[in-house]
């Protein structure tokens, strides 16, 4: 007769369970922020009131507006001339481009696909605004509370656990 005794879990495969699930469970949080974010653009719809709940969400003349707001208060002088006279002049294209690109973002982050892209392309659409915001005197965690998140996710495989990327080698972008 065999001994089948079943050994439980060492400490660290538990911790790093755990810690899988919750770098998934923010890949999925901010997956589904860029979505709502996305879908505002797509439907021009940016403040919501459902009676229990109100809320409002960055459609494309919200996102105009943030752009021409941060672009008239940087003191970083070749960002405000890239969005003074190409970006904004060209907001047609540039709202639109933004538009897909937050879909694909939340999508791939809500999903787990290509997470690590995600991520950094992410990062690449709100850093220009973060960096021409950053000595306009406003709340000092409002885009650190952005980035790091983001950056962590593009750094950690989180789609891995809860998503897509798992069904492809261990490298990046999965």
């Amino acid at each position: 007769m065999t001994d089948t005794t079943i050994t439980p879990p060492t400490t660290s495969a538990v911790a790093h369970r755990t810690l899988a699930r919750g770098f998934a469970a923010l890949r999925i949080f901010f997956g589904l922020i860029w979505l709502s974010n996305a879908l505002a653009k797509v439907f021009d719809v940016g403040a919501y009131d459902w009676g229990f709940i109100s809320f409002n969400l960055i459609n494309r003349g919200a996102a105009e507006f943030i752009a021409t707001d941060a672009a008239g208060k940087t003191a970083i002088a070749p960002l405000r001339a890239l969005y003074q006279d190409f970006v904004l002049p060209n907001w047609g294209f540039f709202g639109g481009f933004l538009t897909v690109a937050e879909l694909a973002i939340g999508l791939a982050l809500l999903l787990g696909i290509a997470t690590r892209a995600a991520a950094l392309g992410s990062l690449l659409l709100i850093t220009p605004i973060w960096l021409m915001l950053i000595d306009a005197n406003s709340y000092l965690w409002l885009y650190p509370v952005d980035l790091v998140p983001l950056l962590l996710l593009a750094i950690v495989p989180a789609g891995r656990t809860a998503g897509l990327d798992g069904r492809f080698p261990a490298r990046w972008p999965f």
